[in-house]
């Protein structure tokens, strides 16, 4: 079974949470494709896969969103054979022409995430960079509008993801392999034809492409989770084209899947531990528990109790340990998202589940209407293209005892999904990705010390993995996952100062 934290942005998932609760070388050409025009015209709705929804509704002022279209090739190594569409999103700068610098192009991670539905979605957090920027964003390749990966269907689904994701004997590993097996075998079948083509490097070679033809020298970049493995891997394949450049929720560069695993299960736990402590220490009676470790076994023997038999959710399905799980990650996501995380503990422990089935609703991109986006498709194909590592059932075993000790909660389910690339028809390109650019413009990285998705460690990882010169550092002494959109004062000065001015702060500056 996929796991749905890794790695996952919580600006793709929040999208849906408030519905839901209220190579080339350096200057490269591509034939033909770098002349095309892009015919910019308003918004549809989102599409399925995007994760359904409203057209984007104009700006403050009246600024409407553009959508295009960006022609790339199908297979980058044969740049001239058949392509495919880049769907893309655009508001333009609210300054004066004179001022304007350029695109802004974001990307806010998964991978999987649509970037045409969420940056409308967050288009308020970034109004200041508007004032010089065009903002930018895109459904990657095998993403939303974009040939997106298509594997089980709805209805499926909602059976999928019910499942059980943590086996304690033989018969109950035996179905989650065959149940990933399934699953792998459908993302096959229904997308032969994109599926050997959703890398992180076709990716970022599209992003060139992109800068190319909206007319670019250099390519100003916010990658937010996942999205900073994508702007590194573009750094290291274009490094002379690397314009501004912010990484936010940064991913560590240098570990494989099982590393990256171990450190979600450390971040959650991290996460929760701050989440119980805060819910304690305020004035008023926390409902949940009467210490940090009382609500922590309190959570724990709902998880165990709803193993063994599961409470109403949103009927017909029912809250089981695994959707429990997933919910309760998801709200750690985020500071905002605690008050939901306590409402939905209080009532699961009354036998009511919709809180946190809606929260996990909200991590597997299903919408109201029972509607999937395609993210958990996406992020199992570009996940499982990049990474060369397939583990076994008996690995996972072996590895049990340290991810328990990292997470008592999330440690049994962030192991077994290490399977999920068992049975994947593509193999895996690398280790782990480079990102090694030399002769780059500054990337400024910035991480948050309470990170439960990418934690903190990883942002020192990519500056040194970026190159002398090259990666910033940035700390925030925050809760949630990504910095940026925490709103906090001083990230985000220092970030729109880089952004707008060019101004590069002095390496370990801190914000708190």
């Amino acid at each position: 079974m996929p796991n749905p934290f890794r790695i996952r942005a919580a600006l793709t998932a929040a999208v849906l949470l408030p519905s839901l609760l209220a190579g080339c070388g350096d200057g490269s050409t591509h034939g033909d494709l770098t002349a095309q025009k892009l015919d910019w015209k308003d918004c549809p709705a989102p599409s399925e896969a995007e994760g359904s929804g409203s057209a984007p509704s104009p700006l403050p002022g009246g600024t409407p969103w553009q959508c295009a279209t960006l022609k790339v090739p199908r297979d980058w190594s044969d740049p001239k054979g058949d392509t495919i569409g880049i769907a893309l999103i655009r508001a333009r700068a609210s300054g004066p022409a004179s001022k304007r610098i350029g695109s802004l192009v974001f990307n806010f991670g998964g991978p999987g995430g649509s970037g045409v539905t969420t940056l409308p979605a967050f288009s308020e957090d970034y109004a200041k960079l508007r004032t010089r920027y065009d903002l930018v964003s895109f459904d990657p390749r095998g993403v939303g509008r974009s040939s997106p990966v298509e594997c089980l269907s709805d209805t499926q689904l909602d059976v999928y993801f019910q499942q059980d994701a943590t086996p304690d004997d033989g018969a109950e590993r035996t179905q989650l392999l065959d149940r990933t097996k399934k699953f792998n075998s459908a993302c096959e079948k229904n997308s032969e034809k994109i599926l050997p083509h959703v890398r992180t490097t076709d990716a970022a070679r599209d992003m060139d492409l992109m800068r190319q033809v909206l007319g670019d020298s250099k390519l100003h970049y916010f990658g937010i989770s996942y999205g900073t493995e994508l702007g590194g891997v573009y750094a290291h394949l274009f490094p002379k084209n690397v314009g501004r450049a912010v990484f936010d929720g940064v991913v560590d560069p240098t570990q494989n899947p099982e590393q990256v695993s171990l450190g979600q299960a450390r971040g959650f736990q991290l996460a929760l531990d701050n989440f119980a402590e805060d819910c304690t220490s305020k004035t008023t009676e926390c409902p949940i528990g009467d210490t940090p470790q009382d609500v922590k076994d309190r959570i724990a023997k709902l998880l165990a109790d709803l193993e063994k038999k599961p409470i109403p959710g949103i009927f017909p399905r029912e809250l089981t340990q695994t959707v429990a799980t997933n919910g309760i990650a998801q709200s750690l996501y985020s500071k905002d998202f605690w008050e939901y995380l306590t409402a939905g503990l209080q009532e699961a422990y009354d036998g009511d589940g919709k809180i946190l089935m809606l929260l996990s609703d909200s991590l597997n991109g299903r919408s109201a209407n029972g509607e999937y986006s395609n993210i958990t498709a996406a992020n199992v194909a570009i996940n499982c293209s990049d990474e060369k590592q397939r583990y076994s059932a008996g690995f996972v075993q072996q590895k049990l005892p340290a991810f328990r000790a990292a997470s008592p909660l999330f440690g049994d389910y962030l192991a077994w999904g290490m399977v999920t690339c068992t049975d994947w028809a593509v193999p895996g390109a690398a280790d782990h990705p480079d990102v090694s650019a030399p002769g780059s413009a500054p990337i400024l990285v910035v991480g948050n010390t309470g990170d439960p998705a990418t934690p903190y460690e990883g942002a020192r990882k990519m500056v040194d993995a970026l190159g002398k010169g090259v990666g910033v550092e940035l700390t925030f002494k925050g809760q949630g996952h990504g910095s940026y959109d925490s709103k906090n004062k001083c990230v985000q000065g220092v970030v729109n100062g880089y952004l707008l001015d060019g101004k590069v702060p002095a390496a370990g500056t801190v914000c708190s």
